[in-house]
């Protein structure tokens, strides 16, 4: 019976080299997002000299945003593997220090926190150009963008409750 669940134990453990997959998939995806925002560059490049103020505000702003969603894909990629596959090492065999700083926890709150600024820059876009938009459709992009605080705030709030508990039991032990 012990054989059998060492067995076992051995395959589910083992399971985790499937998220790989995952995390290179994010990794193509990425690849294309980056040529996605090399083609937003070229165009706001060649038309910065005929756009308006609110125009050239807008197209950066949405540079910003595309630069803020590729962060958040790198962290989830590195955090993640880091976190359930295995540990960076560079060519020497050492650890990586600076790459397993960020646990689940933490990652949770900095994806939360990536999304509010994401939403923010949207919810600035809408409003620069609002008056493209009605007034129930302001107030309910306001109302998710507010969703999306609260939830950061939240996240960051349990995570901070989760590290003074493991602060406690150190001190304790």
């Amino acid at each position: 019976m012990k054989r059998l669940e060492l067995a076992i134990e051995s395959i589910i453990l083992a399971s985790r080299w499937l998220l790989v997959v995952f995390y290179l998939g994010l990794g193509v995806a990425l690849a294309i997002y980056a040529l996605s925002f090399g083609k937003k560059l070229y165009e706001f490049v060649t038309m910065a000299f005929t756009l308006g103020d609110t125009d050239t505000i807008l197209k950066m702003l949405g540079l910003i945003d595309a630069a803020l969603v590729a962060s958040l894909v790198v962290m989830v990629i590195i955090s993640g593997y880091e976190n359930f596959v295995s540990r960076f090492e560079d060519q020497d065999g050492e650890s990586v220090h600076w790459l397993g700083t960020i646990d689940v926890g933490s990652l949770k709150v900095k994806v939360a926190s990536t999304i509010v600024a994401i939403s923010s820059i949207h919810l600035l876009q809408v409003f620069l150009n609002s008056s493209s938009y009605s007034t129930d459709q302001l107030m309910w992009l306001t109302i998710i963008h507010l969703a999306f605080v609260v939830s950061a705030l939240m996240l960051a709030y349990i995570d901070r409750l989760m590290g003074l508990g493991k602060t406690k039991k150190g001190e304790e032990g």
